[in-house]
């Protein structure tokens, strides 16, 4: 049952890692970055980044390797934005 338990977390973060591709791929092919709200995003991106090291102070491999993917993909979207956000606040100065 542990494995299987284990076996479901690490698809689980590959599931949460996912999910912040769309966003990115979206932010990246429109240029825009409307309706992403930082504050979110940058608190996602210090939840995962203290995910990553408490996998490695654990010696959690699957949390440390989804927690760092998710971080990467999540972390894509939050540069996507923040970006975005300044190129267009600087085109309409």
């Amino acid at each position: 049952m542990k494995d299987f338990i284990a076996l479901l977390f690490g698809f689980g973060m590959i599931g949460n890692a996912l999910l912040f591709v769309p966003q990115a791929v979206g932010i990246w092919r429109s240029r825009r970055a409307e309706g992403i709200s930082l504050i979110t995003f940058l608190g996602f991106n210090a939840m995962q980044l203290v995910g990553v090291i408490h996998g490695v102070l654990q010696k959690d491999w699957a949390l440390t390797a989804g927690m760092g993917a998710s971080l990467l993909t999540c972390g894509a979207v939050t540069l996507g934005a923040l970006a975005f956000r300044k190129g267009a606040a600087a085109a309409s100065v």
